[in-house]
C-alpha cells in the first residue's frame, strides 16, 4: 500500500515539472511585454577622461513564459560614450538573450566623456534599444560632462595661480613645495580623488568671495549619488611643520577625512593658518586637527564631522564668531565631543604651552546622544595654560576645568533648519534664537555670508541675523 507521502509526492513533482517547463517555454507573442526598471538613466557630473560609476537597468519578464530578446544594443554603437554589459556579455550589442518567465536580466552601464573645447558642463546622450517579438523598447541615457585640469602627483615648485576657467581634478596628490606659493582665486573648484591629499609645505592663499559661485570649493571628485555625500572622500588639506603664511578666505572644504590638519608652530609673526569665512563640513574624522600649531579664525563653520575640532599638544589659537555644530546622520554617528583642547598628545613629546580663546561662538550637538559634555579641556603638567570661552552658547551643565569662562549660556541656538533624514542643514539663526545680540564687540564687521554685523552687540556664531 502506498504511504501518504508517496500518494502526494507524484502530483507535487508533476506540478513542479509543468511549472518549470512553462518558465522554459518561449513565447513569440507580441502581447508578452518586457518592462525596465527605468525609462531614462541619468549620470551626474562626470569629469572628462575619468569615467563614471556603474549603474544598472533591470529588465523584467513578468510573463509565465520565457521571451527571447533579439537584440539589446546601444544606438550609438562602438562610438558611444556609454558602455553596456548584459548579464556578463559585453556590448555595444548582445543578441539572442533568453529571459525566463518571472525572471529578469541586467544591463550594466558606464560612461566616459572625451574632452571638448567648452568650459561649461555639457550633456551627452544615447539610448539602449531592446527588440523582441516584433516590439521595440528604448531606455534613454544622459550624462552631464565637465572638462577640467587633471593634475596627477603635481608638485608646485614656484609661484602658481589657479583661476576658475575650469575645475581642477587632483589625482595621486598635490604638493606645494617649501618656499612655493599657490594662489587660488575666486570661484575655483578643486576635486580631490580618494588617494589625493593636498599637502602644503610652502604657502597657500585662497581668495574666494562671498557668493556661492565665487567661493572656493575643495571636495571629493565623486559627484554622483550617493558618493557626493560620503565623508572621507579624500584625505584633506595638510599644512606641514615648514608651511607658513597660509590664508583661506570664503572657502568650503567638504567630505574630507580630516578637513584641515596643521602641525608645528608658525615660523613667522603671523599664525600658520588664517581662516576667514570658511566652512568645513562632513569630515569623517576631525574638521580641524591642530598639533602644537597656530590658527586664527573668524566666521568659521565646522559642521557634522566625526570630531569637529581637536587642538592637541598646545599651540596658539583664536576663534571668533564661529559655529561648531554636529548631528548624527546616515554616515556618521557622533561619539566624540565637539571640541577637544589639550596641552599634550598621545606621543612621547612633553606637554607644550597652550593659549586658546573662543569668543562669540556657538557650540551645539543634538541632545540625547553618546556625548555627555561637548567641550573637553585637558591639562597635563605645568606648562603655560590659558583657555578662555568668552560670550559663548554651549550644551554644558558646568564649566570645563582649567578654563576661564565669561557669559556662557546653555540654550538651544535654534538653527534655521536641521533635517538629518534629508541632509538639509542651515545653521543661520531663527528670529527667536537666544544667540541674537548676545555677543561682544570683537572687531569682526561682517559674517560668514558677507553681511554686515552689528558691531556693538553682534549675534553669536558665524551668522548675523539679517
Amino acid at each position: 500500500m502506498k504511504t501518504f507521502v508517496q500518494q502526494w509526492l507524484a502530483p507535487v513533482c508533476l506540478v513542479l515539472v509543468l511549472w518549470a517547463c512553462q518558465k522554459d517555454r518561449i513565447t513569440e507573442s507580441s502581447n508578452a511585454l518586457l518592462q525596465t526598471s527605468v525609462d531614462t538613466l541619468h549620470f551626474d557630473t562626470v569629469f572628462t577622461t575619468t569615467g563614471s560609476i556603474t549603474q544598472t537597468i533591470k529588465i523584467f519578464n513578468d510573463n509565465k513564459e520565457g521571451i527571447r530578446i533579439n537584440a539589446i544594443r546601444l544606438a550609438g554603437g562602438a562610438l558611444s560614450p556609454f558602455k553596456i554589459n548584459i548579464n556578463g556579455y559585453k556590448g555595444p550589442q548582445v543578441t539572442d538573450l533568453e529571459v525566463r518567465g518571472k525572471d529578469s536580466a541586467y544591463i550594466f552601464v558606464t560612461v566616459s566623456i572625451n574632452p571638448t573645447t567648452g568650459n561649461l558642463p555639457f550633456i551627452v546622450r544615447d539610448s539602449i534599444e531592446i527588440t523582441y517579438n516584433g516590439n521595440r523598447k528604448y531606455v534613454q541615457l544622459d550624462a552631464l560632462g565637465q572638462n577640467a585640469h587633471f593634475l596627477r602627483n603635481k608638485e608646485i615648485t614656484g609661484h602658481e595661480t589657479w583661476d576658475s576657467e575650469l575645475p581642477y581634478v587632483i589625482l595621486g596628490r598635490l604638493t606645494v613645495d617649501t618656499n612655493a606659493t599657490l594662489t587660488i582665486n575666486k570661484g575655483c573648484k578643486i576635486y580631490m580623488h580618494a588617494d589625493a591629499p593636498f599637502i602644503v609645505h610652502g604657502t597657500l592663499q585662497v581668495n574666494g568671495e562671498k557668493w556661492d559661485s565665487t567661493r572656493v570649493l575643495f571636495m571629493g571628485d565623486r559627484l554622483d549619488e550617493p558618493y557626493r555625500y560620503y565623508p572621507g572622500s579624500f584625505p584633506g588639506l595638510i599644512f606641514t611643520d615648514v608651511s607658513k603664511n597660509n590664508r583661506l578666505t570664503y572657502t568650503t572644504i567638504r567630505n574630507a577625512y580630516q578637513g584641515i590638519t596643521v602641525v608645528a608652530p608658525s615660523s613667522t609673526s603671523t599664525p600658520k593658518v588664517v581662516l576667514e569665512e570658511t566652512i568645513i563640513d562632513n569630515a569623517y574624522d576631525a574638521g580641524i586637527l591642530a598639533v602644537n600649531s597656530s590658527i586664527r579664525a573668524q566666521n568659521l563653520l565646522i559642521s557634522n564631522c566625526g570630531k569637529n575640532m581637536v587642538l592637541a599638544r598646545g599651540g596658539n589659537y583664536q576663534f571668533t564668531h564661529c559655529t561648531v555644530a554636529a548631528y548624527s546622520n546616515t554616515y556618521l554617528q557622533r561619539k566624540e565631543p565637539l571640541v577637544s583642547v589639550s596641552n599634550h598628545s598621545n606621543t612621547p613629546n612633553p606637554p607644550a604651552d597652550l593659549n586658546a580663546v573662543f569668543r562669540n561662538c556657538i557650540f551645539w550637538g543634538e541632545g540625547g546622544g553618546l556625548v555627555k559634555d561637548e567641550i573637553a579641556v585637558i591639562k597635563n603638567g605645568n606648562t603655560a595654560f590659558n583657555v578662555v570661552f568668552d560670550h559663548v552658547l554651549w550644551p554644558m551643565s558646568a564649566n570645563p576645568a582649567n578654563t576661564t569662562v565669561r557669559n556662557a549660556s546653555n540654550q538651544d541656538p535654534l538653527f534655521d533648519t536641521i533635517n538629518t533624514s534629508e541632509r538639509r542643514y542651515n545653521f543661520r539663526l531663527k528670529e527667536e534664537s537666544p544667540a541674537l545680540d548676545k555677543g561682544m564687540a570683537a572687531g569682526v564687521n561682517n559674517d560668514l555670508d558677507g553681511h554686515t554685523r552689528t558691531t556693538s552687540t553682534p549675534d553669536l556664531g558665524a551668522y548675523e541675523k539679517q
